[in-house]
Formats: structure tokens, C-alpha cells, sequence
């Protein structure tokens, strides 16, 4: 428990706790609250709750807390039974607080992408640090999570060499395209991906459900001329958006956009607004493809204000000062967050010069389970 943390006293009222900590933070704690979480309603092998909310008293009121080494104990008028709260957990779960994994993977954005330099200003690990050195690994997980993007070196230039590049990431998203899919150029193909044509910012699958966390590309063999990376963190420019045209902005987090994508063995579709928000407003997740939007289905005057907020949205994301570029070489890989980071690419000839990456999708609760597991494991290590 950090010492800030630590308590100075405690105090209460019929429907709260109020502790003190030694920064002179005040937490209020509800009565409501506390008997939800009492411990001793818990499985003690898994943490799961032995009650439901029903078999709880509607009101329970407190009677007295009282401070012990670690804990603080409380007592309810009307339950012979008190509840030893531990006072590191209480810390962790003020009320306010960051959510489960913000402390340590808390998102931050990135505007100016054309300003930062790739090889400095995200992370990069061996394929071989990562496999053998655990805190290697999780420092270039967290800047994943933090940055949106991270990078890797020394991926064997051989198909398949991907899944075991990311087997320490997370787990597979298997789709239509299979576990692995290869970005190259072939005769009139299904998806402009596998085309030389260059592919503007966007973001990967809005048609299935669930989106795709993660993307995941390793790159084979690099164009000699074009085909260089673009990158953009979406939830940076949608904010942008936000401050500057607010209006805009709520309309594309209001309206539901149709995708849809076709092909000999697959029909998906889903809709899904440009922006999506969490329950507290910030922007949670960015949607956005404009090869597979299918007609829109909107009133007449809402049309034309949903077309003048998508061409200021679109405006934003052709702007060369939020794209960083990059020429990625044999062997590179790049991970990044498929709901947040829109990606493309500049135009190149195959016919003068093959470009062949390989590609694969991560669920997204896997890769942040294995940061938080790794980050736990190391912790334990520490204290042992």
C-alpha cells in the first residue's frame, strides 16, 4: 500500500465509512457498498460472490469501524456479523478511482503523429527479449496499452512466424481470413488490402462482431519504393474533433453507421457509430473504414448534418500532421490497438518490387489478461 495511503483515522456515519488517509484524502465509503463486498461473502479460492444483491439487507446502517493493523473492521446495527475490510484494498477501490487495469495501462494520446520519430517514441523489444525477459515483455506490453502501438525486431522473414512471435501477446482471433492472413498483391482481389493501391487511415472489420481488439502485422518482405505505414491515434483526433467542432463530434457518436463486407465465402455486417463512448463520456473506442460503409438509411436533414460531421471527421484523419509514417523493414512487426489506432499505407508496384506481409487479430481481453497477469507475477516476485 502506497504511504500516502495509509490511514490517520476513521470515522462514521448510519450510511458511510469515512477514512482519512495520511494525505489528508478523505474517502467515503457506503454502507451499501461495503456489505456488497464484505469478504466473507466471497469464495475464498476465486473471489466470487456466495450472495446476490437480494439476500442483502436494503439498508444496512453502521454501527462503528473500527482501525487495526491493515484492516479496518465494521459493525452494522442490525448483523452479529462485522466485515474486515483490508485497508490496501479499500485504497484501490475509492470511490472515483481508476478503473481495474487504468493505474498501470492508461491510454495516452497522441496527436501530432508527423512530429514523433517511431524508433524513439514507442516501444520496441527483440523477438528474443521478449520471449526471455519478463520484464522486457511487460514494459513493452504496457506501452501497447498506454500507446496504442508498439514494435518488434528480428521476426524470422518465414510465413507463419507471427503466431509465434505473438504466442507471449495474447490469444488468436481466428476468422474468415483464418489465424493468419497475408497482405500482398494478387490478381482481382476480395479486399483493396491485397491490391498496390495505397489505402487511406481506417480501422480494421467494423462489419464483425466483436470488432477485432488488436492487429497484428509482420512484415516478409518490404516494398524497395512505397508502401510505407501510416498510423493515427484515433482517440487523439477524435477528441481534436470533440474541442473544435462538438457538434460534429456528438453526431457521430449518436448515429449508428452500417458496414458491410462481401465476399465467396462471407457476408458480415454490423453497425456501429465513428466514435464510440464509455458510460463516462470519453471516447472508448474509434470505427471507421470508409471502403466498407454501405448506404446510410437517415432522414433527409439528419443526412446532410451526419455528411458534414463524417467529412470533418474525414478531414481530420487526411491530415498529414496527425499520420505518423514509417518505412518498416524485413523482419519488424507491429501491434496495435484495432479499436483505437487507424492505420494505412502509401501506394507501391509490385511488379517491381514484392511487398508480403503477414497479418493476425488479437482478442482483446487476452492481451490485457496477459499484461495484468505478468505485471501480478512480477509483483509477487518482488515481495517474495
Amino acid at each position: 500500500m502506497n504511504n500516502t495511503h495509509l490511514p490517520k483515522q476513521v470515522s462514521t456515519t448510519p450510511r458511510a465509512l469515512l477514512i482519512e488517509w495520511q494525505d489528508g484524502h478523505v474517502s467515503e465509503f457506503s454502507s451499501i457498498w461495503l456489505r456488497d463486498n464484505s469478504p466473507a461473502d466471497r469464495d475464498p479460492a476465486n473471489g466470487q460472490r456466495l450472495v446476490d444483491i437480494v439476500e442483502l439487507p436494503p439498508d444496512p446502517r453502521i454501527e462503528s469501524a473500527t482501525l487495526r493493523p491493515g484492516t479496518v473492521l465494521v459493525q452494522w446495527e442490525a448483523d452479529a456479523q462485522a466485515a474486515s475490510f483490508d485497508l490496501g484494498w479499500l485504497a484501490r477501490h475509492v470511490p472515483g478511482g481508476d478503473s481495474h487495469y487504468a493505474a498501470e495501462f492508461r491510454a495516452r494520446a497522441w496527436l501530432q503523429g508527423a512530429s514523433l520519430d517511431a524508433s524513439q517514441d514507442f516501444a520496441w523489444v527483440t523477438l528474443e527479449e521478449m520471449r526471455a525477459n519478463p520484464a522486457a515483455r511487460l514494459a513493452w506490453l504496457g506501452r501497447l496499452l498506454q500507446d496504442g502501438m508498439a514494435f518488434m525486431r528480428g521476426v524470422p522473414c518465414e510465413a507463419g512466424s507471427i503466431l509465434q512471435a505473438i504466442e507471449p501477446i495474447g490469444h488468436v482471433l481466428e476468422t474468415n481470413y483464418g489465424k493468419v492472413f497475408d497482405v500482398r498483391s494478387v490478381p482481382q482481389p476480395e479486399n483493396l488490402a491485397y491490391s498496390d493501391l495505397g489505402l487511406g487511415l481506417h480501422t480494421d472489420n467494423p462489419y464483425r462482431e466483436p470488432v477485432p481488439g488488436f492487429q497484428v502485422l509482420h512484415v516478409i518482405a518490404a516494398s524497395a519504393e512505397g508502401g510505407e505505414s501510416l498510423f493515427a491515434d484515433g482517440f487523439a483526433i477524435a477528441e481534436h474533433l470533440r474541442a473544435m467542432e462538438p457538434d460534429a463530434f456528438e453526431l457521430l457518436t449518436q448515429t449508428a453507421v452500417p458496414f458491410l463486407y462481401r465476399s465467396k465465402d462471407a457476408e458480415l455486417y454490423a453497425e456501429r457509430p465513428f466514435i464510440q463512448l464509455s458510460c463516462d463520456g470519453a471516447v472508448a473506442a474509434v470505427h471507421y473504414n470508409s471502403r466498407s460503409i454501405a448506404p446510410m438509411r437517415l432522414p433527409a436533414g439528419r443526412m446532410e448534418r451526419f455528411y458534414a460531421s463524417y467529412r470533418a471527421f474525414a478531414e481530420l484523419l487526411r491530415d498529414s500532421r496527425y499520420q505518423l509514417r514509417l518505412r518498416l523493414r524485413d523482419g519488424d512487426l507491429v501491434a496495435f490497438d484495432n479499436r483505437r489506432i487507424l492505420h494505412g499505407r502509401t501506394a507501391f508496384s509490385s511488379a517491381r518490387s514484392l511487398r508480403h506481409l503477414q497479418g493476425c487479430y488479437l482478442t482483446r481481453d487476452s492481451v490485457y489478461s496477459e499484461a495484468a497477469m505478468l505485471h501480478r507475477k512480477l509483483a509477487d516476485e518482488r515481495l517474495a
